[in-house]
């Protein structure tokens, strides 16, 4: 009777004390995020890149950069599901080996337009270049804006280097001479040039 009451008293404090409960809510929280989450970093298929990937090279980086810049991942994802609806549409599930090269990633299951995870190879450089500077050209139903801008914006190849060592410090393995080559391979490009290259090279690895 004893043993009874005094769990119903501790009970009873934990649900009229809010700081208690607080506390009690967080730690059971932290230490379940943990245990899913800790594990990951020790297992290879979420550290190691797949057969394939590769880091990107400057011209694709720095097209990397303008996708980000101009909000695209607000409409598009990179995170095929694996689910048969998204497979037949997409191809290929995504893995995270094909990721470990990003900083950020970019999952995420946003569908205002289609998942540009496998986009790599679908379309020409022409296709995209028309649909950058006017989506309705080639997709007249689209409701995307057009980036007709970055058609006449150069990239600037005095930063690229930069963005490469910084990405080695958190282990994307570029070499010194890749790096010391980088401002000529994007010198006189222009954005919608590096964003064209960056779509093209997306979930090509792993079909």
């Amino acid at each position: 009777m004893s043993a009874s009451n005094n769990k119903g008293f501790t009970h009873e404090k934990v649900e009229t004390n809010n700081f208690l409960l607080i506390v009690l809510i967080l730690l059971v929280v932290a230490v379940g995020g943990l245990v899913e989450i800790v594990p990951l970093f020790f297992q290879k298929s979420t550290t190691e890149a797949v057969e394939g990937v590769k880091p990107y090279p400057p011209l694709q980086l720095m097209g990397r950069d303008v996708y980000l810049r101009e909000g695209c991942y607000n409409c598009h994802s990179q995170m095929i599901r694996p689910f048969r609806a998204e497979t037949m549409r997409y191809g290929h599930y995504s893995v995270a080996g094909e990721f470990v090269y990003d900083h950020p990633f970019q999952w995420g299951s946003k569908r205002t337009g289609p998942d540009l995870h496998r986009v790599g190879g679908k379309y020409s450089d022409e296709w995209h270049r028309v649909h950058l500077n006017n989506p309705r050209d080639v997709v007249p139903e689209s409701n995307m804006p057009a980036y007709s801008w970055l058609e006449k914006s150069m990239v600037d190849e005095t930063v690229v280097a930069q963005r490469m060592s910084a990405l080695r410090k958190v282990g994307v393995p570029y070499t010194d001479e890749e790096i010391a080559g980088a401002a000529e391979q994007v010198k006189g490009k222009t954005e919608l040039e590096a964003v064209v290259a960056y779509l093209q090279g997306l979930g090509t690895a792993l079909k």
